[in-house]
């Protein structure tokens, strides 16, 4: 018998003082709500957490809402569904169908993953196995409900679901939960958007709650830039002018997006010529079509100055493989050119191949466009490191090794302050999450200095009564 608490409870199951693994399990006296269901990536301690066995019984949850449709929101679910959850996953209509296509894409890598393991005996368990399938993220993928915006939803006993936008990709948003017992409300901003998107509109100002949780990714991060486009211009041009290939890791979601969107400005303004541009991802063209059919659309969170004209995101000479034979046709091309894959961290897909025939040439670079999680290949990279493990081999880095951080489509600190300070009225209590232990403990200095509030920065398991 599930030990019902005397009001509203959050249990912090993931991306508690670190950056992944998002899920965050709330406790009323009437139901249970997991908000969000994400991987843990990066350092090997974390994603061993992903091979535990889940802290409470996933049939006993009653439902579940996704912010968006990143991996470290949703990875987890087809497991979770696996292992007998059996109820709704609400989120706005655009993640539900982006989701699919991310958990689609997980359980394929994983398998070819364990298979390629087992192949060329590299990995140490034996048989080296998926953590699941993408028979898995089907069965997940058939229990999304559309979550509607702005309107009151109830989505178990007593609890009722409220989304804003929260401008970070297509389809993200915060998650406001209203209960029937008095509480008040407590409100995920879940992963927020930069003000300035050159696809999307910001986030919306968050509503009233009495807890606000909240992402601090860039909690100690000022970005100063607006925009990188001319950072990445410089990268580019020097290496077209080296004869070398440019290698971007970039997640397939609005990542890829923004990157098409500075590479034709930077073909129209001149900064560099017309050079064949690779988008070689199955998942970052079929997110790409999603982001086509809504600017085409018109549709209500993408931004009035580029509604209905689907061309911003061609740069002029653009491939986008659809199969492993055209993936690997990349391999007989002539630089210099440029090729756009997932992931974004380096953590897995077919930008490992392009990295393993790029970094030993000096006259090529990669490109780092986002937030590189401790312990991923990105993040050693960003570190200098001179070889990385790719497939159970150890690789040369001889490449530029060149970091774009502007790109992110994460709120850096000032912008995270400013939509907290926007709120109607101050939440009784501030709760940190998804953001390194120094991120957080920045952050929650400036949130004290600022907003006068104190912030909460709970472990991994702890609980917080709202």
């Amino acid at each position: 018998m599930v030990t019902r608490p005397p009001r509203p409870l959050v249990t912090f199951l993931g991306a508690a003082r670190t950056v992944t693994g998002s899920k965050f399990l709330v406790d009323t006296p009437r139901a249970r709500v997991l908000v969000d269901c994400g991987l843990f990536q990066g350092r090997k301690k974390l994603r061993q957490r992903n091979w535990a066995e889940f802290p409470i019984d996933p049939a006993g949850i009653d439902a579940v809402v996704v912010s968006h449709a990143h991996l470290d929101h949703v990875g987890y679910l087809p497991a979770l569904v696996r292992d007998g959850f059996a109820g709704s996953i609400w989120a706005s209509e655009s993640t539900g169908r982006l989701a699919g296509v991310v958990m689609a894409d997980s359980g394929r890598i994983q398998v070819e993953d364990a298979r390629r393991a087992n192949k060329r005996g590299y990995s140490k368990h034996s048989p080296a196995l998926p953590l699941y399938t993408e028979s898995d993220a089907m069965a997940a993928a058939a229990q999304f409900r559309v979550g509607a915006w702005g309107d009151a939803t109830e989505i178990a006993a007593g609890v009722r679901l409220r989304l804003t936008r929260a401008g970070h990709i297509l389809g993200s948003a915060s998650i406001l939960l209203e209960f029937d017992d008095g509480t008040k409300p407590v409100h995920f901003s879940g992963d927020l958007g930069r003000p300035f998107h050159p696809v999307l509109d910001p986030p919306d100002p968050p509503p009233a709650a009495g807890t606000v949780v909240m992402e601090t990714t860039y909690g100690d991060t000022e970005q100063l830039e607006a925009d990188g486009t001319a950072t990445l211009g410089e990268v580019i041009a020097r290496t077209v002018e080296r004869g070398g290939a440019v290698v971007i890791p970039a997640f397939s979601i609005d990542r890829t997006e923004v990157i098409l969107y500075a590479l034709r400005s930077l073909v129209e303004d001149g900064t560099i010529p017309p050079i064949p541009v690779y988008l070689d991802s199955p998942m970052a063209r079929s997110a790409l079509g999603f982001y086509l059919r809504a600017i085409a659309e018109s549709h209500h969170e993408i931004r009035d100055d580029i509604a209905g004209r689907p061309e911003i995101l061609d740069p002029g000479d653009l491939t986008v493989t659809e199969s492993v034979d055209d993936s690997k046709a990349i391999n007989r091309a002539k630089p210099p050119y440029i090729v756009i894959s997932a992931s974004g961290m380096a953590t897995g897909g077919r930008v490992l191949h392009h990295l393993k025939r790029e970094l030993p040439n000096p006259a090529s670079a990669v490109t780092l466009v986002g937030y590189q999680a401790g312990g991923t290949r990105g993040q050693r990279l960003l570190a200098g490191e001179d070889e990385i493990k790719i497939h159970g081999k150890m690789w040369p880095v001889r490449a530029e090794i060149a970091s774009v951080p502007a790109f992110s489509v994460h709120a850096d600190r000032s912008e995270l302050l400013d939509w907290l300070a926007s709120a109607p009225s101050p939440p009784d209590q501030v709760i940190a999450v998804h953001g390194d232990p120094e991120a957080m403990d920045s952050f929650e200095e400036a949130v004290s200095e600022r907003l006068a509030r104190s912030i909460l920065t709970p472990g991994h398991g702890e609980s917080i009564l709202l």
